[in-house]
């Protein structure tokens, strides 16, 4: 007995003008868009970065129908936004290029990061409502603050360890590692990483640290354990000249890249082979990436022409779709659920809940 996702709804809010009237153009990458959905679903706080600040904005998820266009394509309910505000938090001196929301389910808070344009990282823990316990946020500068320009920097959290946090530099061709505030190692890239995530499930034991990152057309594997070729434990080259913006790691270990060439790559971290390849799955490139909690066969894609489909990449098959209405300013997936939550630069927030159909 297998499952299929279905799309139960999708959401269209306006940011408010009198929160954020012109947001802040960003990078390539869109990854300034974090979900957090209350225990019940029936509501969820999203938080976007613009500027030096974070806002977040509160959508209803119960009560909605759901409407499809041509293709299977999903048209989305306008609903309103039934609470706004910004984010009490030390602001960032430069633009802040990513977020991410850990879910910590076991302690029933969430941890909030964000990183600058040049690698200054702010995690907050938050509890069920949004807010700081007990003004829990610390602040961690690069260590070589103030040299250089700033450029895209991306974020992850580990997902054995909520402490451990990796940030990559893109002009700086660098990934630091950090336990809370302390400084643990520095790894460096041949290529300007693009991103990054923890790998999950490997095989290895449970507290394997292994890091994968994009940077130009490769898959870079670093262990935290290793001291040999500094610590990177391998290289996989996808398409030729083709940059890669994305990567996904699935709770079965699996590691999806995409990028410049439309295509998604899977691979299997045991044989550090290609699984599948979907090609030309997006018109345009593909910047951002996230595997299905409910099933990881399933993937959702992201690109920048606006379209984020769901697809079961076995198959190279299209099961829905949804479009901005603009360029994305953020991209994320809720850690523990299927919902998706898009901005867009017009201040257009798409949300959409996707559930798992038993055949």
């Amino acid at each position: 007995m297998g499952s299929t996702l279905k799309a139960k709804s999708l959401r269209k809010a306006v940011v408010p003008l009198t929160l954020l009237e012109h947001p802040s153009p960003g990078n390539l990458q869109s990854t300034r868009l974090a979900l957090h959905v209350n225990e019940d679903g029936s509501a969820c706080w999203v938080y976007i970065a613009s500027g030096c600040n974070i806002y977040k904005v509160k959508i209803l998820l119960e009560g909605s129908w759901l409407s499809k266009g041509k293709e299977g394509l999903l048209i989305p309910e306008r609903t309103k936004v039934i609470d706004s505000l910004l984010l009490k938090r030390c602001p960032h001196r430069s633009e802040i290029q990513s977020i991410v929301l850990a879910e910590i389910e076991c302690a029933g808070y969430s941890v909030l990061g964000s990183v600058d344009a040049y690698g200054h990282l702010i995690i907050s823990k938050l509890d069920d409502s949004g807010e700081d316990i007990d003004r829990m946020t610390y602040s961690v500068l690069p260590r070589d603050v103030g040299v250089g320009e700033g450029s895209w920097s991306g974020l992850c959290f580990s997902p054995i360890q909520w402490s451990m946090a990796a940030v990559a530099r893109s002009f700086c061709k660098s990934v630091d590692i950090y336990d809370q505030d302390i400084h643990l190692r520095t790894f460096r890239t041949l290529w300007y990483p693009s991103s990054l995530n923890f790998m999950q499930n490997l095989g290895h034991g449970s507290e394997t640290p292994i890091l994968a990152v994009t940077e130009g057309c490769q898959l870079s594997i670093w262990d935290l354990r290793m001291k040999e070729n500094g610590s990177c434990l391998n290289r996989i080259c996808a398409s030729v000249g083709d940059a890669l913006y994305a990567v996904s790691c699935s709770s079965t270990g699996n590691i999806a890249v995409a990028g410049a060439d439309r295509t998604v790559t899977i691979y299997d971290p045991r044989r550090w082979s290609a699984l599948s390849r979907w090609v030309h799955c997006s018109k345009y490139e593909i910047t951002g990436l996230a595997f299905s909690s409910f099933d990881s066969d399933y993937i959702y894609v992201q690109g920048v022409d606006y379209e984020v489909f769901c697809g079961q990449w076995q198959e190279s098959s299209k099961v829905f779709s949804f479009r901005g209405d603009a360029n994305w300013l953020g991209f994320s997936k809720c850690s523990n659920r299927d919902i998706l939550g898009g901005w867009c630069d017009s201040g257009s927030i798409f949300v959409a809940d996707v559930v798992a159909r038993v055949e």
